[in-house]
């Protein structure tokens, strides 16, 4: 069973082969994907990994949640579904 991973706090100029051989030494990296703003298309500064077992995503949360990568210290953690919006009720 796969788990998804948040990763906050990344360099800007991180890319997803960065994520993949970081992630990738604690278990298979399914996929990874960064969040960009709408208006501009820049990167928002955190992604998502997806990793193929969920031992290994635990193992690597333990191991880089803290770590740096360029000049950041990172925030890794696991992913939780977004919640559904919390808005006024619409008629």
């Amino acid at each position: 069973m796969s788990k998804k991973i948040y990763i906050g706090n990344l360099p800007f100029w991180s890319t997803e082969k960065d994520l993949e051989d970081l992630f990738g030494r604690h278990g298979v990296v399914d996929s990874v994907k960064f969040t960009v703003d709408r208006q501009t298309g820049r990167r928002r500064g955190f992604a998502f990994v997806e990793m193929e077992e969920a031992n290994a995503a635990a193992k690597a949360i333990r191991a880089l949640d803290g770590s740096e990568l360029g000049d950041r210290k990172l925030e890794v953690n696991e992913a939780h579904d977004r919640r559904t919006g919390a808005g006024g009720n619409r008629c």
